[in-house]
């Protein structure tokens, strides 16, 4: 059993660990990812007027037509990059001589180049250049193809660059393939060794998670592998764990009163339904008894005989009543006629109904009240049941030339009676007991010295639901005292 639980609580843990784990993982990874993406989308719309962050090509295209003042002789660019590109001694493939570089339709330069400028090398081999009228003057690398000189439409979505000057289009490259933006490959460039710190970072962070996880996990493992058994009807399952002031530890200690809980709660079920068998069992076997013995003509059919059988069906229906009235009680069913009531009154009239009783006894019954007690805001008539169970049950422990004192005074949160005997009192073990449903002093569980149990269960649920306070305690001189608070209006 205890492997199987060992396992369980494993299998648990695994899981949760997984859960925060991917969790953790995941709010990581989007992190980074977002915080990278918008300094992207930042750089990108930032620089974009930004010649440092143009291609290169492009550049060079604009820097050329500035330094000629048009696209005039646009051959020499190609020519001095394809030169850079190329092995000493090695010629250009695209290189003519001088009398057949410049088309006749081309104009000269109005402020020629130096014959020893330098460009930087670049690859035309993948682009088209266009002048402002769309008009070809690069043809991947070449500048005497059969493009050279036509107007070229691109294709759509066919990636395009603007050559500017001075804020006014002079060109465009078109590329055969889409590639990066320019300032897209940069501003990568220039992040990638953030990322690598990032995700550095972020593993380290997913580490110390799982290990600062664990500590919250363990504990939460626990107690779904203990609400599992709960739910399977071990109610005396119970968490061990080290007390501590955090949240973890609460939920435990809360876990471990709720099953505390549970398990009391269903010792009382059955309790009450063994002592609700015991109370049926003895009035119906009387009756059972004492009617085959008239119908076997045991017994004659006279009032003797049938007597005692009606008081058992009174007894039984006593029974009943007091379990109903307990029922709704306890689950605030029960419906209450609450009014201002005096307290003097109340008294002396359910003591006047104890007081043959207590004569028969010789139990004398005293009465004292504080003068001016205030009204309290009850029920009269459950209040009378309260008091008349009160008085029954200590009636019933008080021996012959004993006393019973009713006392009311005020309180701070009302009025305070108490209703004190001469018995013999209650062990102080079992004190705390007394209100409890079918508890008897006397273990035999004798009807006559003992009752059925359910008067002071039922006082205690009729006070609780006015919003009073009942308990009690042994009197020092001897016997048992109980006392109630009563809200005051």
């Amino acid at each position: 059993m205890e492997k199987t639980a060992a396992k369980s609580i494993r299998n648990i843990r695994r899981r949760l660990i997984l859960t925060v784990v991917r969790a953790f993982a995941i709010v990581v990874i989007l992190t980074v990812i977002s915080l990278l993406a918008l300094t992207v989308y930042e750089l990108n719309n930032k620089t974009k007027s930004n010649p440092f962050y143009k291609s290169p090509s492009t550049m060079l295209l604009e820097a050329f037509y500035i330094g000629n003042g048009g696209w005039s002789n646009i051959d020499r660019l190609v020519n001095a990059s394809q030169t850079s590109n190329t092995t000493p001694g090695q010629q250009p493939p695209d290189q003519q001589p001088p009398d057949q570089q410049t088309p006749a339709d081309v104009q000269p330069l109005t402020q020629p180049a130096p014959s020893n400028q330098q460009f930087p090398a670049q690859d035309w081999n993948d682009s088209i250049v266009l002048d402002q009228d769309s008009v070809v003057l690069i043809d991947h690398g070449k500048t005497n193809s059969d493009l050279i000189g036509t107007v070229y439409t691109p294709a759509p979505g066919q990636p395009t660059s603007t050559i500017e000057v001075n804020g006014k289009v002079v060109g465009w490259v078109i590329r055969d393939l889409r590639d990066l933006p320019h300032p897209l490959r940069l501003s990568i460039a220039a992040l990638y060794p953030v990322a690598e710190v990032a995700v550095f970072l972020a593993i380290l962070a997913v580490v110390i998670g799982i290990l600062l996880t664990r500590r919250v996990v363990n504990p939460i493992a626990e107690v779904i592998a203990a609400a599992e058994k709960v739910s399977k009807g071990d109610l005396s399952t119970r968490i061990t764990m080290k007390k501590g002031s955090d949240d973890l530890s609460a939920l435990v200690e809360h876990f471990n009163d709720m099953t505390a809980a549970l398990e009391q709660n269903d010792n009382e079920r059955r309790q009450l339904l063994a002592d609700i068998a015991h109370e049926l069992r003895t009035p119906l076997s009387v009756l059972r008894g004492r009617l085959e013995g008239i119908v076997d003509g045991i017994y004659p059919i006279n009032e003797a005989n049938i007597a005692p059988a009606l008081e058992e069906t009174y007894l039984l229906e006593r029974l009943v009543e007091d379990l109903r009235l307990l029922t709704l009680a306890e689950t605030r069913q029960l419906r209450f006629e609450q009014r201002e009531i005096d307290l003097n009154e109340l008294l002396d009239r359910t003591m006047t109904v104890f007081k043959p009783e207590a004569v028969d006894k010789d139990v004398a019954l005293n009465l004292e009240l504080a003068p001016d007690l205030p009204k309290v805001w009850v029920d009269p008539q459950r209040l009378e049941q309260v008091i008349g169970n009160i008085l029954d049950n200590a009636l019933r422990y008080t021996k012959e030339k004993g006393t019973i004192t009713v006392t009311g005074i005020a309180h701070e949160d009302g009025v305070y009676i108490s209703i004190a005997d001469s018995g013999s009192g209650v062990p102080e073990d079992e004190i705390g007991r007394i209100f409890d449903r079918f508890w008897r002093n006397e273990k035999s569980r004798a009807r006559s010295n003992g009752g059925a149990g359910l008067g002071l269960a039922i006082a205690r649920q009729l006070i609780e639901a006015q919003g009073g306070k009942i308990g009690a305690e042994n009197v020092p001189t001897g016997g048992l005292k109980i006392w109630f608070i009563l809200p005051e209006k």
